[in-house]
């Protein structure tokens, strides 16, 4: 096992040793991960390509929509403006929004309760899009879950997937210059 796999993994215990999450704030949820990428664009194309890629009728929507009927996540539907204070996605939620600097999903499912922060930050060359993952992982079946999702390297993998789905479409549609 790779020593970030397993830093992953023992953030996933950690996170999993807290015992019931029912009534504590998402800000108190552990750290588990960060992930980032220089994305040579404006901060603007960047917000507007991770809208499209986190909208309602995004290949992310029904990816989240089938795992999330799985694992029944809250919220269950899609619904508001991409990225917009209060929208959804199946198993997220629009917690925080800031525009072209800060979108903060939250979430939950049968084995965890979790937030997800996509930040960016202006940068020479770009804009730096990163995303940070705070997650519970309650009981037997949560700490087996959270070793599967985080310590495999699978939730690495996937969300450095999208960060980097995200950048091909900002790069895309950035002016040349």
């Amino acid at each position: 096992m790779s020593d970030s796999a397993r830093r992953a993994e023992s953030a996933a215990e950690s996170a999993a040793e807290d015992g019931p999450q029912e009534d504590l704030p998402f800000e108190d949820l552990p750290f588990v991960d960060e992930h980032s990428v220089l994305v040579k664009a404006a901060a603007a194309d960047v917000w507007r390509a991770l809208a499209r890629a986190y909208g309602g009728g995004s290949s992310m929507s029904s990816v989240t929509g089938v795992y999330g009927h799985l694992v029944a996540a809250e919220p269950r539907r899609s619904g508001g403006e991409p990225l917009a204070a209060g929208s959804t996605l199946p198993g997220f939620a629009v917690a925080e929004s800031v525009p072209e600097r800060l979108v903060r999903f939250t979430g939950r499912h049968r084995y965890s309760r979790y937030a997800l922060v996509i930040a960016l930050a202006e940068r020479p060359g770009g804009t730096l899009l990163s995303a940070r993952t705070y997650a519970r992982f309650p009981g037997v079946a949560g700490r087996a879950y959270g070793r599967l999702v985080i310590g495999s390297g699978a939730h690495a993998a996937l969300l450095t997937r999208q960060l980097y789905a995200v950048r091909r479409r900002a790069e895309g549609s950035a002016p040349a210059g």
